[in-house]
């Protein structure tokens, strides 16, 4: 694509004169369209407002006519920046190509043609056209163009959105324009997965995995409203079950934790915010949060001053579900299968009294299961944090078993820690302390010792 194509804008293209009187002469256009196009035509908005409130249904007649039979690039391009200053000046237009008066026409087809020409100006009008005049249809569930009663059957609308998804999602995998595809293609998703059908095809075609990489900290007005308009996408999937099942396999959560720790803009941590709060009863998201530490981000952003209710509101939904979800981790299962996995890290339970309180009993389960793993992990397991988390939590068996002392001795404990007392890492050599202190101490003593 010729570089002086690629970065073309609409002030260039308006500034065009259009030979209209020749398109008539050759009987591209009607006289009638010639008459509407003199008056509209170089006119101000304020020239322009009028004549769409009284008889904006035959200007799109005229639009639409021109884009299905001229062929001429120049034109074409002039009439998609016409219909979008149009939209633009009031988007509520995007009513006018619904008019029963335009029964007869496909209102969807031309731009639909357009989305595959080669110029990347007429690619990008076409998609924000079709999305705003799509998403202003009436009846969401029809499937012609322009209601049941049309005399000629059109594009139908699930199509259009079919397709106007797949060719968002090429422009996220293989960009036609190196600076405008990606910031266009989430402008229209920002505004189409509102619909259900958008959200079926956008997963079928595996977009989700596209936005992804999108959510990352920004700093330009520009990189900021695309962070903001990625996150609008991504909490409107997060109202649609397919969709929360890829986000949770996604690096999504972490990106968007890392996002809400550092920006200042509010709309973008509300955005995150409700994000969260909508996943949170979902799956495992409960625990992702807690073990990516959004409690504390939580409680820092509860301290600062927000103006928006709705992110008070979400903020404190969310801080009471991870207090919830906390006490849930805090159970015997999860602890079970920390250790069955062996990744054992000082997550809340370990340092809880009331948790092992009330599960010391459940360490006799299965013959001593999950202590005899724990102490395997002692003797095979090269991460120092494992080793540290495994010596202080046999000090607290220790402690908190009736009989602690004798279990841990009998299955010959002792001597595993020892080797530990000399360990490199500090972490590992002062929790094998701890231990051997309460296992020579016993429990009368073992209470007073300081962790």
């Amino acid at each position: 694509m010729p570089t002086d194509q690629a970065e073309l804008n609409s002030d260039q293209v308006l500034r065009r004169d259009i030979p209209w009187e020749t398109y008539m002469t050759t009987k591209l256009i009607t006289g009638t369209a010639l008459q509407l196009l003199r008056r509209y035509d170089k006119k101000s908005e304020n020239e322009r407002a009028p004549l769409l409130e009284n008889d904006g249904a035959s200007y799109i007649r005229v639009f639409i006519n021109i884009l299905r039979d001229i062929q001429k690039e120049d034109t074409v391009e002039y009439v998609l920046a016409l219909i979008d200053e149009m939209l633009t000046a009031n988007p509520k237009r995007a009513k006018l190509f619904h008019d029963k008066s335009l029964e007869d026409e496909d209102i969807y087809e031309p731009f639909m043609r357009l989305l595959g020409k080669g110029s990347w100006f007429i690619q990008e009008k076409s998609s924000k056209i079709l999305t705003l005049v799509v998403s202003a249809r009436s009846n969401k569930n029809g499937s012609i163009a322009n209601g049941e009663g049309s005399k000629k059957k059109g594009t139908s609308s699930d199509d259009v959105l079919k397709g106007l998804v797949d060719w968002l999602c090429t422009q996220l995998k293989k960009p036609s324009h190196p600076n405008r595809s990606i910031p266009s293609a989430i402008n229209c998703l920002a505004t189409l997965l509102k619909e259900p059908v958008v959200r079926s095809a956008f997963v079928q075609a595996d977009g989700v995995k596209l936005l992804v990489p999108l959510i990352s900290p920004a700093s330009t007005q520009q990189s900021i409203q695309l962070l903001y308009e990625t996150c609008l996408c991504v909490w409107l999937l997060s109202y649609y079950e397919p969709a929360i099942e890829y986000l949770a396999t996604s690096r999504a959560l972490p990106r968007l934790l890392e996002v809400v720790k550092g920006s200042t803009k509010e709309k973008v941590v509300r955005l995150i915010v409700l994000t969260f709060k909508n996943l949170l009863a979902k799956g495992t998201f409960g625990a992702q949060m807690v073990d990516i530490g959004l409690p504390q981000v939580v409680q820092s952003l509860k301290a600062q001053a927000w103006s928006d209710e709705d992110l008070l509101d979400a903020l404190n939904h969310l801080d009471e579900g991870l207090k919830d979800n906390i006490k849930k981790l805090s159970s015997f299962d999860k602890y079970k299968q920390e250790v069955l996995l062996g990744h054992l890290d000082w997550s809340p339970m370990h340092k809880d009294p009331n948790f092992w309180r009330e599960n010391i009993t459940r360490f006799e389960e299965n013959d001593f299961q999950t202590l005899r793993v724990l102490l395997t992990i002692l003797e095979t397991s090269s991460d120092p944090r494992a080793l540290a988390v495994a010596c202080f939590d046999l000090s607290q068996f220790i402690q908190y078993h009736p009989a602690g002392r004798v279990i841990v001795t009998d299955l010959k404990a002792k001597e595993r820690v020892m080797k530990l007392m000399n360990h490199e890492n500090a972490e590992v050599t002062k929790n094998a302390l701890l231990c051997i202190q309460r296992l020579f101490l016993g429990a009368k003593y073992a209470s007073f010792l300081q962790v």
